[in-house]
């Protein structure tokens, strides 16, 4: 059996008998997502929780003072972060801030990995928001920017078991095509498992298990449409460039493709990788 072949039956049937060891949502978050479901917290409590995490501290009065909120006066603390992001908006982005911690490892190949995604992420993320921003200033809201950043954010978390079940497997990386054919195979399932055993809701499950598969096609436009035009803006999906640039134009989710070349788009862009900074 060939490497590849022997890597994805692995894979497979641990999907099956539901033993693939997924990864765990960062305890901080999963402390902020419960109080937040909780309809008597108020926003002192939650900043009571979120000081517990000095990192998170750091970051949460980070983006509540940038150009991603577009606020110019600035906050010193985290209850007045928490303030001015809000109870509906803290969730999401406490997650997104904390998701970071899931993609370390000590494995110096794997660690190379890792760090690509991440980055790769970061600008799909970036990406992704910028278009949204642009997208809701001319068309009705009804889709978010913090749910938009997490969705982009765990949109690959699929790949992380793979990687974890390749380090034992150490001809797998040397040659690359085997990992990469596994994980355009089977990262859009495990990240729809991940999402569930995490409790997110269906927007986050569709995004992580759905946005390398064309053949979902959704009629209305939703996160996925924004994912996939933040990837392929990253340089990748290539064989399906033109039909997503072409689902985006017809969406309206741009007005013509020269606004990706635009100051105003670059500067939308770098406003939102400057969060994760």
């Amino acid at each position: 059996m060939s490497t590849e072949n022997a890597l994805q039956t692995i894979l497979i049937e641990r999907i099956k008998n539901d033993t693939i060891v997924l990864p765990t949502l960062p305890a901080i978050a999963l402390k902020v997502r419960k109080a937040a479901d909780n309809p008597d917290i108020n926003l002192n409590e939650m900043g009571d929780i979120i000081g517990q995490d000095p990192s998170l501290s750091a970051r949460i009065i980070k983006i509540s003072n940038s150009a991603y909120l577009g606020r110019a006066v600035k906050v010193t603390s985290v209850s007045q972060a928490v303030t001015r992001i809000g109870l509906s908006q803290i969730k999401n982005i406490s997650t997104a801030l904390a998701m970071e911690q899931l993609f370390v490892s000590k494995n110096q190949i794997v660690k190379g990995y890792i760090n690509e995604i991440w980055d790769n992420t970061i600008n799909v993320v970036a990406n992704s928001l910028a278009v949204l921003q642009m997208f809701n200033k001319s068309k009705q809201k009804h889709l978010d920017l913090d749910t938009l950043t997490l969705a982009a954010l765990v949109h690959n978390i699929g790949v992380l078991p793979i990687l974890t079940e390749a380090e034992r497997h150490d001809d797998v990386f040397a040659n690359p095509t085997f990992l990469n054919t596994a994980i355009v195979k089977l990262s859009g399932h495990i990240g729809g498992k991940i999402m569930r055993q995490w409790d997110f809701e269906d927007s986050f499950i569709l995004v992580a298990e759905r946005w390398r598969d064309m053949r979902y096609q959704p009629k209305n436009v939703g996160y996925v449409d924004f994912v996939r035009l933040g990837v392929v803006i990253n340089g990748g999906m290539e064989s399906q460039k033109e039909a997503i640039l072409e689902s985006a134009l017809q969406k309206g989710l741009l007005p013509n493709l020269d606004v990706l070349e635009s100051d105003e788009f670059s500067e939308m862009k770098e406003n939102a990788k400057s969060v994760f900074a």
